[in-house]
């Protein structure tokens, strides 16, 4: 199978000849093989692994994304931003621990940008007259 790793600014991985890949997403872990049907799916931020033709064993940290598999032999990942290494424990360790950081202060910013349009839509609703004029 072929294996494309891709963000918004480079292909981090590029490999024709995986043997079988793991992945996660909000349903749990997931594996892929050779002839797999055509799949979509949303990724969790995670580690997908997967193992080459010569059995070696590689790693790629994702920041979530969407891993989409074709005609049984082509894999695509497109993500924010990842991190490939050989290392499962330093992945774990240093890139995941990033990447949630970085997705909980996003959820944060979120809360706030939302909690301040419905202030101003609150500020909006208050200036109205029931009959439709703006109150003096």
């Amino acid at each position: 199978m072929r294996l494309r790793i891709l963000t918004p600014l480079s292909v981090v991985v590029d490999e024709d000849d995986v043997a079988a890949l793991r992945a996660e997403d909000s349903t749990g872990s997931f594996g892929i093989l050779p002839r797999h049907a055509d799949f979509l799916t949303a990724l969790s931020i995670g580690v997908v692994s997967w193992r080459r033709a010569d059995g070696q064993q590689r790693f790629c940290a994702v920041r979530g994304g969407i891993l989409s598999m074709r005609g049984g032999k082509d894999i695509e990942i497109a993500t924010r931003e990842a991190v490939a290494g050989d290392s499962l424990a330093s992945l774990d360790e240093v890139v995941l621990t990033r990447f949630r950081a970085a997705y909980e202060e996003e959820r944060q910013q979120h809360v706030e940008s939302t909690r301040l349009h419905l202030n101003a839509i609150r500020q909006i609703m208050s200036r109205l007259h029931p009959d439709g004029g703006i109150l003096p």
